[in-house]
């Protein structure tokens, strides 16, 4: 693949998987290139689940597992995001990388609060299986780009 030249998952944005319309560019259409992304998708989709399970944490843990979690799932969709901007498929790969160090993060933060029992049996195995293929996108992906 030409350094900087990649392309979408998906050609057409899914918006409807997201819960709300893309980026405005004017015309409903993304502003923005790593919006067309199916794996940017599917990351902001884990971010949404993971905010989701986490509304029910005790209070006491909003500047603990409940932040550190938060800010590890929407790291994810940050990343691929910022890479996107890159100059070359190797720059944009290793925001992949980093990506999947922050899923690798959240399923850490998680299986601790599966184990404090502030997430129950069947949000954790949702959001695992969400992650799980999560993980493989990233991969794929980031073969793709030459890692």
């Amino acid at each position: 693949m030409e350094s900087g030249k990649w392309k979408a998952e998906s050609e057409e944005p899914r918006a409807e998987s997201v819960g709300e319309p893309m980026g405005e560019g004017g015309h409903g259409q993304p502003a923005f290139r790593f919006e067309k992304l199916g794996i940017w998708q599917k990351s902001i989709e884990y971010a949404d689940a993971v905010y989701d399970a986490t509304e029910a944490f005790p209070a006491k843990e909003r500047f603990g597992l409940t932040s550190q979690l938060r800010r590890a799932a929407a790291s994810v969709s940050a990343n691929i995001a910022e890479g996107s901007s890159r100059a070359s498929d190797r720059d944009f790969s290793r925001f992949v990388e980093i990506a999947f160090g922050s899923l690798c993060e959240s399923i850490s933060h998680l299986c601790l609060a599966r184990r404090r029992t502030m997430v129950s049996d069947k949000d954790y195995s949702h959001l695992y299986g969400a992650a799980q293929e999560l993980s493989k996108m990233l991969s794929s992906f980031g073969n793709t780009l030459g890692q």
